[in-house]
C-alpha cells in the first residue's frame, strides 16, 4: 500500500502542477481529479490493492492525457508559469546533476552577499575514446531556490551582480570557459552604490572583452537581470523558458495604462504575453539566440535525470563549438560537432581542448564583436550609410586607411621622434651644464662685477584715449534661439518656491532670458531637445547622418504600426536617435541624442544601430563621443529582445571605442531610466547630469510594487546620482556649451585627432 500511495502523491502534484500552468482555472475538470486523488489518499486501507492500483491506472492515464493535450496548446503565458513553478528546477539542481563536482564561492545558502547570485568552480569530466578527461569551468547564475524566501525569486541586487562579475574575472585569469545560467525575472531595483543600472551595465561592459569562451542558457530571462550575465559566444534557451524584455503582467499595466494599486485583467495579460513573442521558438527566429534545448513534456522539473544528461551534452558541445571556430584547423572537428547535436549518447568522439592561445583569444572577440553587431538588424527599415552603396562602402574604407596612416602611424611615429628629441635635450641639457660648471665659476670670480644702475622705466601715454576692445567669449551661451514656450504669456511658479521662497516667473523670460532655470533656486525647467541643438554647438556645424534608418514593427504588435507612423509624423524624424557630426569652439565631435518627442526616448533596433553606428564612426574619424541623453524611457517594449539586445550590442560598440582611445561623454536631462542607462549610458567612464534631472534603474511605481518600499521624492535626483557615484558631476544648462568644451580639452586619450 505504502507503494501505492507514492504513486497518489506523484499524481497529487502533476495535478496542482497542471493548475497552476491553467491559472487554477478548472481546466479539463483537474479540481474533480484532485478531489478524486484526495479522497483514494484517506481511504488507501479500505479499498483492495486491485480495486487501488485500478483507480491510480485511471488517474495516471487521465491526467497523462490532459497532459498531453496541455502541451500540445500552451499559450506564452502558460510557458511564464511554467517557468515561475516551484517543480521547476534550479541552478542547484543543475550542479548537482550535470557537473561532476562543485564548490560554491562569494557565500553559501542565506550566507551570502546575495544569495539570488551562484558563482562556483566546477568540473566536468569527459570520456573520449576510452580516456578521461577532466575540465575546470566557472558556472554562474541565478538561484530561484524551492520556496527560499532569501533567494528572493532570483532578482538580482547590485552586489549579486557584482559578485559574479568578480569569479567571471577569475575565470580570465584562470583561462576557464563560463557556463552562465539565466533563471531571473529582473534585476532587483536598488540605486545605492552600487546601483542596479550601473552594476548590469558594468557587466556587460566586461563581458564584451572577456578572453575566455562564454556559453549561457536562458531560462527564464527578464530584461535588464537576463543580460548582466547573458552576454555570451554562444547563447541557448530552453523550449519551455522565456526571454523577454518586460515581464507579461508589466505589459500590460502599461499598455492598458493601469493604474498603481489596480488589478491587471488576466485576459490583457495573456494578450501582452503573446504579443511580446518571448518563446524560445520566437526568440529563435528573431535572432537573439542560437539553439533551442528541448525539455521533457511540459517542462523539465527537478527530478528529470534523462534531461540533466542532455543539458550536460549540450554544454559541453556548445563549449567546444565556440572553442572550435577559434582555431586555424577546425573542418573536420566542426563537421563532427554538427554531425553530433542531436545525438544523445554520453561519449564524445572527439576532445578539444578549451584552452586558448593569444590569437584564437583575438579570434573569440572577433566573433564576439561580429555576433552582438549582426543582433536586431532585422528590427528597423533602411539601411546605414556605411553600407548603402559601394560608393559608401569605398568611401568608408578609404576612410579607415586614411586615418589610420595619419593618426595611429604617422602621428604616433611624430610622437615618438618628439620624444625622443626631448629625452636626449634634456640629457644633453644636464652634461653640459656639468662640463662647465668649473670653467663658469672661475670666470665668475676673475670678472669685474660693474654696479648696475637700475633702468628707468618710460611709460607712453598717448594723447588719444584707446578704447579697449572687448573680447568675444566664444564659449557664452547667446540668445541665437529662443524656446517657443516663451511665447505664453502668464506666469509660472517653481517647484521649489515653498522651500526656497522662489517668486513667480514671467514664461517669457524664464523660457527666454533665463534658458529656463529660476533666478532664485537654480530649478532647471524641462526644455526642448532643439534648444540644446542650437545653442550647445557651432552654428552651422551640425551634420545628420543615418537619417534613413527607420524605427519599425519587427514583431507586428497590434496598434503600434499606427502609434509609430504618428511619432514620425510629429517629429518629422524616423527614430527616437538623432546622430550627427557637430562642432563645439571647433573641435569636432560626433553626437546621439535619444530625444524624448519620439516614443519618449526608448531604444528599440534603430536607435541601437545608429548609436553602434557612431561608435563607429567616432572611432574611425578619432573624434570624441557625446550621448546627450534628453529623455529616455528605456527599451522600446512593442520590439520585445530584440530591442533588448541593443544593451550588450551597444555597450559592445562602445567597448570597441573606448579601447581605440576615444572619449565618451555621457550627459543625462529630464528622465534617464532603465536599459539603455543600465548598458551602454552606464558604462561610460564621464557621466555628468543637467541639474534638477533623473537618473536611475526604475521608476518609482516599479520600486514600490517590487521592493514594497515608499523612496523619498529626490530618490532618482540628480544630486543623489552624484552622492551615490553614479555621475560625476552636476552641469548648468546655460554652462553646458562651456562644460563641454572644458571635458573636451581635459578628458580623454591622446589618440584623439585635435591632441
Amino acid at each position: 500500500m505504502n507503494e501505492q500511495l507514492k504513486k497518489l502523491i506523484k499524481i497529487e502534484e502533476r495535478i496542482n502542477y497542471l493548475l497552476q500552468i491553467k491559472d487554477y482555472t478548472n481546466w479539463g475538470n483537474l479540481e474533480g481529479f484532485k478531489s478524486t486523488c484526495e479522497t483514494l489518499k484517506h481511504t488507501v486501507y479500505d479499498h483492495t490493492e486491485e480495486q487501488l492500483c485500478g483507480e491510480i491506472r485511471k488517474l495516471h492515464d487521465s491526467i497523462s492525457f490532459l497532459e498531453e493535450r496541455a502541451e500540445e496548446h500552451l499559450t506564452p503565458m502558460e510557458r511564464v508559469r511554467i517557468v515561475r513553478s516551484i517543480q521547476r528546477f534550479s541552478l542547484k539542481d543543475i550542479l548537482e546533476n550535470v557537473y561532476e563536482d562543485y564548490t560554491e564561492l562569494g557565500g553559501e545558502g542565506d550566507a551570502n552577499i546575495d544569495p539570488a547570485m551562484i558563482c562556483a568552480k566546477a568540473t566536468m569530466v569527459r570520456r573520449v575514446k576510452k580516456k578521461t578527461y577532466t575540465c575546470s569551468v566557472m558556472v554562474i547564475g541565478q538561484e530561484t531556490g524551492h520556496g527560499e524566501e532569501f533567494r528572493n525569486g532570483g532578482s538580482c541586487k547590485p552586489e549579486g551582480n557584482s559578485k559574479a562579475l568578480r569569479f567571471m574575472k577569475v575565470a580570465e585569469t584562470e583561462g576557464i570557459p563560463i557556463h552562465s545560467y539565466i533563471f531571473t525575472p529582473g534585476s532587483y531595483p536598488v540605486e545605492e552604490y552600487p546601483g542596479a543600472a550601473q552594476q548590469i551595465a558594468r557587466n556587460i561592459y566586461a563581458m564584451s572583452k572577456l578572453r575566455v569562451p562564454i556559453i549561457s542558457m536562458i531560462s527564464e530571462g527578464g530584461s535588464g537581470g537576463a543580460e548582466a550575465i547573458g552576454l555570451s559566444d554562444y547563447r541557448m534557451m530552453l523550449s519551455h523558458g522565456y526571454y523577454s524584455v518586460i515581464s507579461p503582467e508589466g505589459a500590460a499595466a502599461i499598455e492598458g495604462k493601469i493604474r498603481e494599486g489596480s488589478k491587471v485583467p488576466k485576459e490583457l495579460i495573456e494578450v501582452c504575453a503573446d504579443r511580446l513573442r518571448l518563446t524560445a521558438y520566437d526568440n529563435l527566429r528573431k535572432g537573439t539566440i542560437d539553439r533551442v534545448i528541448q525539455e521533457p513534456q511540459l517542462g523539465a522539473r527537478r527530478d528529470d535525470f534523462a534531461f540533466f544528461a542532455k543539458l550536460r551534452n549540450e554544454m559541453i558541445r556548445a563549449t567546444d563549438k565556440v572553442v572550435i571556430d577559434t582555431k586555424s584547423f577546425k573542418a573536420f572537428r566542426s563537421w563532427e560537432i554538427r554531425r553530433k547535436k542531436t545525438s544523445s549518447t554520453q561519449e564524445d568522439e572527439i576532445m578539444v581542448n578549451w584552452d586558448l592561445n593569444k590569437d584564437e583569444t583575438k579570434r573569440l572577440l572577433a566573433l564576439r564583436s561580429k555576433k552582438y553587431w549582426a543582433m536586431g538588424v532585422n528590427g528597423y527599415e533602411g539601411e546605414p550609410e556605411a553600407t548603402l552603396n559601394l560608393y559608401n562602402l569605398a568611401r568608408v574604407k578609404s576612410e579607415k586607411v586614411y586615418y589610420t596612416i595619419r593618426y595611429d602611424i604617422l602621428k604616433n611615429h611624430k610622437k615618438q621622434v618628439g620624444k625622443v628629441i626631448k629625452d636626449v635635450s634634456g640629457e644633453g641639457s644636464v652634461m653640459i651644464k656639468r662640463l662647465t660648471e668649473p670653467v663658469t665659476a672661475v670666470m665668475n670670480l676673475l670678472a669685474k662685477k660693474e654696479d648696475k644702475k637700475p633702468t628707468r622705466l618710460i611709460t607712453y601715454t598717448p594723447s588719444v584715449q584707446v578704447e579697449e576692445q572687448r573680447l568675444v567669449d566664444p564659449l557664452e551661451l547667446t540668445d541665437t534661439y529662443t524656446s517657443p514656450l516663451a511665447n505664453e504669456d502668464r506666469t509660472v511658479s517653481c517647484p521649489n518656491a515653498d522651500k526656497h521662497g522662489c517668486k513667480d516667473l514671467w514664461i517669457p523670460d524664464l523660457y527666454g532670458e533665463f534658458a529656463g532655470v529660476c533666478e532664485t533656486c537654480g530649478h532647471h525647467f524641462p526644455l526642448e531637445y532643439q534648444w540644446y541643438m542650437e545653442n550647445i554647438f557651432d552654428k552651422g556645424s551640425i551634420r545628420f547622418f543615418n537619417s534613413s534608418i527607420r524605427a519599425g514593427n519587427p514583431l507586428e504588435y497590434t496598434g503600434f504600426t499606427k502609434r509609430l507612423e504618428a511619432s514620425k509624423n510629429k517629429t518629422g524624424k524616423n527614430a527616437g536617435n538623432l546622430t550627427f557630426h557637430a562642432k563645439v569652439n571647433d573641435i569636432k565631435i560626433v553626437t546621439t541624442m535619444l530625444y524624448s518627442d519620439f516614443r519618449n526616448g526608448t531604444v528599440g533596433s534603430a536607435e541601437g544601430e545608429k548609436f553602434a553606428q557612431a561608435c563607429a564612426l567616432a572611432k574611425r574619424k578619432k573624434r570624441p563621443l557625446l550621448a546627450y541623453v534628453h529623455t529616455t524611457g528605456g527599451i522600446r517594449i512593442q520590439e520585445g529582445t530584440l530591442g533588448v539586445v541593443q544593451m550588450p550590442k551597444c555597450t559592445m560598440a562602445v567597448r570597441e571605442y573606448i579601447d581605440s582611445g576615444g572619449l565618451y561623454i555621457v550627459v543625462y536631462d529630464n528622465n534617464s531610466y532603465a536599459g539603455p542607462v543600465a548598458s551602454f549610458l552606464g558604462c561610460a567612464p564621464y557621466q555628468f547630469a543637467i541639474r534638477s534631472s533623473r537618473v536611475g534603474f526604475a521608476g518609482p511605481r516599479v520600486i514600490r510594487e517590487t521592493t514594497g518600499v515608499e523612496i523619498p521624492p529626490d530618490y532618482h535626483s540628480a544630486r543623489n546620482a552624484l552622492k551615490r557615484g553614479h555621475i560625476q558631476g552636476i552641469w548648468d544648462r546655460r554652462d553646458f556649451r562651456r562644460n563641454l568644451h572644458k571635458a573636451l580639452m581635459t578628458m580623454g586619450s591622446p589618440n584623439l585627432y585635435y591632441r
